[in-house]
């Protein structure tokens, strides 16, 4: 199909919704991941029941088979058959289909965020980035040392990989008594920091993260992390909805660039701007929450009067079920964006797009607690899309040459269109 002329797109990731693993996976320690794929089978398995515990919301409370019939019309489970040749268990092989579905392969060395959102905006990463590989004492002393003396600290704490859960109770209390910030890392390119909002200061640890983003480009690190928490011991300690990234700015143009060069509006939700430092982009929209990024969402394209893109990342799916490991809350997260996907399609104009794409995998059924290295979807509907296979992408770029292409622009440097 050729690419449609569109007014308005809105581009939303389902952060870590991997389809199956990408060829080169076992370089990467994740050969047989399969994020999508192992949370379905589960679910028919019925391993992924949530427990009935007093408080969670009721959406979160799910058992039984997968279910996610409007992502399933939109060719989710095909997508996932293209990048690994079968239905996910209990997927129907009749749905009938509303809009088009391809797989893409990452052509980018990496599976951490930073580095799929750039190759969805068109811009693969050509240098791997750098690492804090050691599972202890994993950052330099000279850098751990330069910052104690910049931002006059008492020292730090952790030092290591680390799910950021799992220190924050096991050092939690000692950060609380010492006042040390804790210093964490994972198999992405990232250093995080973690400290208490009251205790240590919110401004003072976004001073702290952005000491150390100075500071990491001498080992070419592609984010800083800050990670605020509240609570009062070990086993009440949760992270807040102040998370901010600090991302290396993108080496060269991405779709965003574009687009607001050429006059189109840009309109971050979520973590979009942090993701890209905060360029391209003629507003930022910050929300916390699955609920509350998809109001922020909604909310976004009803103010969008303009022509141009509306990118939003939707993190809960990564940050609070695929790193936890948590197959019935990532389950039950799949089911709640499910269920609000016809609000979001309600929202398109005819000569609208919607695209639901994903940036790497976190299977939560895998070993460990870092991202896996996979295939994503791209599911594009609107009223001018047919219900076909978009196919096998070789690059996820080749979703920013398909939206440069609806919306009259000249072709970028990377991928092929997507609708060719």
């Amino acid at each position: 199909m050729s690419a449609p002329r569109v007014r308005r797109a809105v581009v939303v990731v389902l952060d870590s919704l991997g389809i199956g693993a990408l060829p080169d996976a076992k370089g990467f320690g994740d050969a047989g991941s399969d994020t999508l794929g192992h949370i379905a089978a589960a679910c028919a398995a019925g391993e992924a029941d949530s427990a009935r515990r007093a408080g969670l919301p009721e959406w979160l409370q799910r058992s039984g088979p997968l279910r996610v019939p409007n992502l399933e019309a939109l060719g989710l489970g095909r997508a996932a058959r293209l990048a690994t040749g079968r239905l996910p268990t209990g997927f129907d092989e009749t749905a009938p289909m509303r809009g088009a579905w391809a797989a893409a392969r990452e052509r980018s060395p990496g599976k951490d965020t930073v580095t799929g959102h750039w190759e969805l905006m068109g811009l693969p990463l050509q240098r791997e980035w750098g690492y804090f590989t050691a599972p202890v004492d994993s950052f330099p002393p000279a850098l751990l040392d330069a910052l104690v003396a910049e931002c006059g600290l008492p020292g730090w704490l952790g030092n290591c990989h680390a799910s950021g859960t799992e220190i924050l109770k096991r050092l939690g209390e000692a950060h609380l008594a010492s006042g040390k910030p804790i210093v964490y890392t994972s198999a992405d390119s990232v250093l995080q920091i973690a400290a208490h909002e009251q205790h240590f200061g919110l401004q003072h640890l976004y001073a702290l993260c952005e000491a150390a983003r100075r500071r990491v480009d001498a080992w070419n690190i592609g984010r800083v992390i800050a990670r605020p928490f509240v609570g009062d011991s070990a086993g009440n300690f949760r992270r807040t909805g102040n998370r901010h990234d600090y991302a290396v700015p993108p080496p060269g143009p991405t779709l965003l660039d574009v687009l607001q060069q050429n006059g189109l509006a840009t309109v971050g939700v979520g973590k979009i701007g942090d993701l890209f430092a905060h360029r391209g982009l003629d507003e930022e929209i910050h929300a916390s929450g699955l609920d509350g990024q998809i109001d922020a969402t909604l909310a976004a394209i009803d103010a969008l009067e303009r022509p141009g893109l509306l990118f939003a990342n939707l993190v809960d799916f990564d940050s609070e079920y695929g790193h936890r490991r948590d197959v019935a809350g990532y389950a039950a997260a799949l089911e709640r964006f499910d269920a609000r996907l016809p609000e979001l399609r309600a929202r398109l104009d005819s000569d609208d797009l919607l695209v639901l794409t994903a940036d790497h995998g976190n299977d939560p059924t895998w070993r460990g607690s870092d991202h896996t290295r996979e295939h994503v979807p791209m599911l594009v509907s609107g009223a001018r899309i047919a219900p076909v296979s978009l196919g096998l992408r070789d690059s996820f770029a080749d979703l920013a040459q398909g939206l440069a292409s609806a919306f009259g622009l000249a072709p970028l440097a990377a991928g092929r269109d997507l609708f060719e």
